[in-house]
């Protein structure tokens, strides 16, 4: 059985194929009409595609077709068959240059992405499927293409009568959002932990966001505490509210009474207190999610598609939802997105 390809063998079939065309087309045109002085073009297409090493390669089979061209070409020795040397090793170094740049600027994003990445999980912790009485799933989607980065966050606290619970959102993208999500998480975990009121807790926050924010930064946040009598408290800082489904098939937008700023623009948070029944779900998300774009510049009708949180598991549902936003967005995702869904825990699903 023949050994498969590696995937940077297969980076060679492309510049030695062109390669191959260049040299048979040389050999086919009449002597006046010779394109052997840019076989080197086949080095600096490798130069884009694969590494330093190979890239030499490819420059020097560049550079042996062009000394036996004078097989088919009939001009060893003139000074355009050392013309065409001499633009087959210029190519070819040209080429190799290329290709270290190139790689040193992939490992440098790489390593950076590696960190980012590192760093924006260590802040987004995994979250337990089920506390009490609740079960939880939830999903972060970075606008950033192959990588886990963002300002957006959420976190749940197990408390003594239930979970608490925060969704945020930092102004901006890329690491200044990742450090403006660690500070909001840190200090609401140390506030969550000494159980104080929500209005106390999102007061706290906005005072670290102002000390640490620059002129025109800040955090939407919804915090919630989900008690075991059913009920959801609710403080809403500039954040859009979450949306109940009853396992009536019923969905609507949770009222959390007047709207106030972000963190670090001096909210006056108060409390509104609504119901979670048994069999009922809750999701909390951030804006990238209801303000992502089709081609035509329409919103994402989250309300409209709800229903398919309704059923299924929680990670079905939330993956059934998430296909739609991309299938809404043509796959074009330019915002973070975070979510998580709650849902009580039936009588016959506790038992």
């Amino acid at each position: 059985m023949a050994p498969k390809r590696s995937l940077k063998d297969k980076d060679l079939i492309i510049p030695l194929g062109v390669l191959g065309v260049l040299a048979g087309i040389d050999a086919a045109l009449p002597p006046r009409l010779l394109v052997s002085g840019s076989f080197g073009v086949a080095a600096v297409v490798a130069s884009a595609i694969t590494t330093v090493r190979r890239t030499a390669m490819v420059g020097v089979a560049a550079l042996v077709v062009t000394a036996i061209s004078p097989i088919w070409n009939h001009d060893l020795n003139t000074i355009g068959w050392w013309i065409r040397l001499a633009m087959a090793v210029g190519l070819g170094a040209l080429a190799v240059v290329l290709a270290t740049v190139r790689v040193r600027r992939e490992q440098a994003l790489q390593h950076m992405t590696t960190i980012a990445e590192t760093a924006q999980r260590a802040l987004l912790r995994a979250i337990p499927s089920s506390i009490g009485s609740l079960r939880f799933a939830t999903r972060y989607v970075s606008a950033t293409k192959d990588a886990l980065v963002g300002g957006d966050l959420y976190e749940v606290v197990e408390a003594p009568d239930g979970v608490r619970l925060i969704v945020g959102d930092a102004r901006g993208k890329g690491l200044d959002a990742v450090q403006m999500a660690a500070t909001v998480l840190a200090t609401f975990r140390r506030a969550a932990a000494l159980e104080l009121p929500l209005t106390e807790i999102a007061a706290d926050l906005d005072r670290v966001v102002t000390a640490v924010a620059g002129m025109e930064d800040f955090v939407t946040a919804l915090l919630a505490d989900l008690h075991d009598d059913h009920t959801v408290t609710l403080v809403n800082c500039g954040h859009h509210p979450p949306l109940l489904l009853t396992d009536a098939g019923t969905t609507a937008l949770v009222d959390t009474g007047d709207p106030q700023p972000p963190l670090g623009l001096g909210p006056t948070p108060h409390m509104v207190t609504t119901g979670l029944p048994e069999g009922a779900r809750m999701l909390f998300y951030t804006d990238g999610m209801i303000e992502t774009r089709d081609q035509e510049g329409a919103f994402f009708p989250l309300t409209d598609r709800a229903h398919i949180l309704l059923g299924g598991s929680l990670d079905d549902a939330l993956d059934g939802l998430l296909g739609q936003v991309a299938d809404h967005a043509a796959e074009e995702i330019d915002d973070d997105m975070a979510l998580v869904l709650a849902e009580r825990h039936t009588r016959r699903d506790a038992a």
